[in-house]
């Protein structure tokens, strides 16, 4: 398979191409800022129509991920013409070079289509988004869904063993939190569906293999607040879960509006993909794993 990944220098682009790699694929990173270090790395802005038709012309891919996104939810709400930019006229220039070159096209897109009222959405649920990161995810959406060849895949708070792009996820954060004696404040009224990096870019890979189409739910299996995920990394890395205080969200004055309980329901995931969601026990301890190797 010729591959190419935007945003193959993020926590979910990294990984996914470092696994297709193994697979013997032909991987093309595409990055804007910061330069992966393996595969075929080429850079351009997803934003740049004209970059894009020359990245295109210069791989000719089959498949494409892209994963590219403007993904901090405050930046978002205060930078609404980036925010649109990226997230929207940068899929739409994706999306026509995919369509010229009938490419299969996977866009990563985002629980935070969902208001968050009721949880557990299945894929058909109606999209009601909050912010407006969630609305330009769900805009983007809808502009792929123009394709013949297309699959959305939805995952929930990605996380990971290795910084990425120079930012740490939250998971990490927590960790290198409590193993530094530090206090947490983590919110005991949002619930989302964590999801494992390397559990996702596994199930994408599969997706690409088999060009399934459609919408899929590709988070964790679990569905679990901030503050009991905060808990549960504790006790999964021997931690100090006593430094872990329970807040509720308005005690951070975020400038974005966060959905209580935008957990996604992933029955889809798991009867048609072999490589299944996995529940946030199972995804921990493959982190463990990943952030010590050498450990029996």
């Amino acid at each position: 398979m010729k591959l190419l990944i935007t945003g193959a220098s993020g926590l979910f682009g990294g990984k996914l191409a470092q696994i297709a790699q193994t697979k013997k694929h032909q991987v093309h990173r595409g990055y804007n800022q910061t330069k992966p270090m393996l595969g075929y790395p080429i850079q351009f802005d997803v934003t740049n129509n004209k970059q894009v038709q020359q990245v295109f012309q210069k791989t000719k891919p089959d498949t494409v991920v892209h994963a590219a996104s403007l993904t901090n939810v405050d930046t978002c709400e205060t930078n609404k013409k980036l925010a649109w930019k990226t997230n929207v006229q940068g899929t739409k220039n994706i999306i026509r070079q995919a369509k010229e070159n009938n490419a299969f096209l996977i866009y990563i897109s985002t629980d935070y289509i969902f208001n968050g009222e009721k949880g557990n959405y299945k894929e058909t649920d109606k999209p009601d988004p909050i912010n407006y990161y969630g609305l330009t995810k769900l805009e983007a959406e809808y502009q792929v869904q123009t394709l013949k060849n297309y699959c959305i895949a939805r995952p929930s708070v990605i996380y990971g063993s290795t910084p990425a792009a120079g930012k740490i996820n939250f998971v990490l954060w927590i960790i290198n939190m409590l193993k530094n004696n530090q206090q947490i404040k983590a919110a005991i009224d949002q619930t989302t569906s964590p999801t494992l990096n390397t559990n996702l870019a596994n199930m994408i890979l599969e997706i690409a293999e088999k060009q399934l189409t459609g919408t899929y739910h590709l988070s964790g299996a679990t569905p679990i607040t901030r503050y009991n995920l905060a808990i549960q990394i504790a006790e999964t890395f021997n931690l100090n879960k006593n430094l872990i205080l329970p807040v509720s969200m308005d005690y951070f004055k975020f400038p974005a509006k966060r959905p209580k309980n935008s957990t996604l329901d992933t029955t889809k995931a798991k009867q048609t993909l072999t490589k299944k969601p996995l529940e946030i026990n199972q995804a921990l301890e493959t982190l463990k794993k990943e952030l010590n190797p050498t450990s029996t």
